[in-house]
């Protein structure tokens, strides 16, 4: 099975209540695609960055079975850029700059070979970008997850609801569920954003866990007690990339299967969040990754 991924490829520069970093490789397509990398050997990324994005990291990319035709690289233009600061409570952050840079012409282009791929990640882009990349398929993926935030919701909010109405899972966070919806109860959030055209709803509670919905089922997944939660940043991408690729893996499209594909996000995002960036979720293997989820199936056994 394959799997399409579009979203940023960037450079962040972070601080927390642990320390902070110099610019380093982030983005949304960065996190989902390498927590896919460890379910299914077939990922597709459609991004752009620029001349000044490290080769290495792009090799990396290969190695981990992500491909990276449909990586536009811009000759004498920089990548995107994000700087934020995380507070004691890590839910909230500061953005103190943001640079666009290529990012701020993007124009999708699916290499030919990616217009028939099985499942799709609209990572968290513009609304009308995402439209692009849906309009480009050749046929329509067994499953499209879209994920967005409130920036565009303040500012797009039209452009947004008919890019929801195409797909099949919307993941947001909390805050987000109550504003898109106008409502404070998260279930009757919920409900009101099912009625907006996904057939399933993710709403990420960070700490706290995540919520998986369809019409009257309702799933929730615990987030794993750590010690330490070092950097925040990617944790959510992270998730979708661990819930995407499972899907995929498994190639089964229902609420029990999504279930396991929630536990597997969880997975995933705990250990991005124990390092700086991608750090972690680069050097984690498989037999990691099995000994956490079966903490994580404790968690929600009874």
């Amino acid at each position: 099975m394959s799997v399409l991924v579009v979203g940023t490829v960037a450079f962040d520069a972070i601080e927390t209540p642990y320390g902070k970093t110099d610019k380093i490789v982030g983005g949304a397509a960065t996190y989902i695609g390498l927590a896919s990398s460890y379910f299914i050997n077939k990922i597709n990324l459609v991004s752009v960055v620029g001349e000044d994005f490290p080769k290495q990291t792009i090799n990396l990319f290969k190695k981990k079975n992500i491909c990276t035709k449909g990586l536009q690289i811009k000759e004498a233009e920089k990548t995107f850029f994000w700087s934020g600061k995380y507070h004691e409570d890590m839910n909230i952050r500061d953005t103190l700059e943001t640079q666009l840079n290529v990012l701020e012409n993007f124009d999708p282009i699916l290499p030919e070979e990616y217009k028939n791929s099985e499942y799709l990640m609209l990572g968290n882009l513009m609304p009308s970008v995402q439209k692009k990349v849906l309009n480009q398929m050749k046929k329509r993926p067994k499953l499209i997850v879209l994920d967005t935030m409130n920036f565009w919701m303040d500012h797009f909010l039209e452009e947004l609801a008919e890019a929801i109405k195409e797909v099949d899972v919307l993941t947001i966070n909390d805050e987000e569920a109550k504003q898109l919806s106008k409502e404070k109860s998260l279930i009757k959030a919920a409900k009101k954003i099912l009625k907006m055209g996904p057939k399933f709803l993710i709403i990420k509670k960070g700490e706290h866990g995540a919520l998986l919905l369809e019409k009257d089922k309702i799933f929730y997944a615990p987030a794993l007690p750590l010690e330490d939660v070092i950097d925040p940043t990617g944790a959510g991408d992270t998730f979708a990339g661990g819930f995407i690729s499972y899907i995929a893996k498994k190639d089964k499209i229902d609420f029990e299967t999504m279930k396991k594909a929630v536990i597997n996000g969880s997975v995933m995002a705990s250990f991005c969040v124990q390092k700086f960036g991608t750090e972690k979720l680069i050097k984690v293997d498989k037999e990691k990754i099995e000994k956490r989820r079966k903490q994580f199936m404790e968690l929600v056994k009874f």
